[in-house]
């Protein structure tokens, strides 16, 4: 009798233990928003800023440890899933059914949020004298009915933000033509443009914008940074993706740098969202070239004595 009733007690505590569990939502503990070791999945299109970011944070909070997983934007949002994955950095907020389906799984919403804007750059080999080309020639050169000598290169041929917004906001969901080059990164797309004189390539603008970065320097000697034309400006003018031609629109092709947070406490990964978007993080994407999304920062108009 002893034993038996014995068995139903500890039954009945694993039932509630599972009922428990199964219902409650993923809770990371261990670690605080200074302290502890966290994984995120980030764009690889970001890798420059986001490696400078973490230097930092890293620096002032000497007892976290970020490890960055660079990838596809898609592998990326498939890292939500993932356990061991407590951020991710991409281009785009959820979908209304991808928060549902974290919801169920999770049992709450990821925190979103933009840090920054960023803007998708074409460069050409500097052999090439076309540099001057409107949204139209894009879109010719990607589906294949331009009359320009282009040869087409990108970080991947699906999956990346870079494809997914050349689909969606230069070709409006038209296919890629089968003449579109795969390099297997970003600085593999430089390095593709620079050793082919009819290559053009489309890369994020954190990788070869930043005046100040020796590595980046050394990229723009080996590529041209073309210039597109502004489609919101009174006079006809060709710009380039300077941080004040992002802000102001006049760059066409300009998207969001989004953070996707799956904590529901005050833990790491709200740590370093928090230092993305104060003035810390902030002015780190300022000095790479983006455009802060928190921060108001004055553009002026100056002149040239010449």
């Amino acid at each position: 009798m002893y034993r038996r009733w014995k068995v139903q007690i500890i039954l009945l505590v694993a039932m509630f233990a599972f009922i428990r569990c199964n219902n409650q939502p993923v809770v990371y503990r261990g670690d605080t928003a200074t302290k502890g070791t966290i994984h995120i999945s980030v764009d690889e299109s970001f890798k420059p800023v986001i490696d400078s970011q973490i230097k930092v944070f890293e620096s002032s909070n000497p007892d976290a440890k970020i490890i960055p997983h660079y990838k596809a934007e898609a592998e990326c949002l498939k890292d939500l899933l993932v356990d061991s994955i407590r951020m991710v950095i991409v281009t785009r907020r959820l979908l209304p059914v991808e928060e549902q389906r974290l919801k169920d799984t999770l049992r709450f919403i990821p925190i979103q949020g933009r840090a920054a804007f960023d803007a998708v750059t074409v460069i050409v080999n500097p052999a090439n004298k076309d540099s001057l080309l409107d949204r139209g020639d894009l879109r010719s050169i990607l589906n294949g009915t331009s009359g320009y000598k282009f040869r087409p290169v990108m970080d991947g041929l699906t999956a990346t933000s870079t494809v997914r917004f050349a689909i969606d906001s230069i070709l409006r969901g038209d296919k890629l033509s089968k003449e579109v080059t795969a390099a297997t990164s970003s600085e593999g797309v430089i390095d593709y443009v620079s050793k082919n004189k009819d290559a053009i390539g489309f890369i994020g603008v954190s990788w070869i914008g930043n005046q100040d970065d020796p590595v980046q320097l050394s990229f723009q000697k080996k590529v041209t940074i073309a210039s597109l034309k502004c489609e919101i400006c009174p006079d006809e003018a060709f710009v380039k993706p300077y941080q004040a031609n992002i802000a102001t629109r006049r760059y066409p092709l300009v998207r969001g740098l989004h953070y996707i947070l799956k904590e529901n406490y005050e833990g790491l990964g709200s740590g370093f969202a928090n230092f993305l978007i104060y003035e810390r993080g902030q002015l780190i994407f300022r000095r790479a070239y983006l455009w802060p999304a928190k921060m108001a920062f004055e553009i002026r108009n100056a002149g040239i004595d010449e």
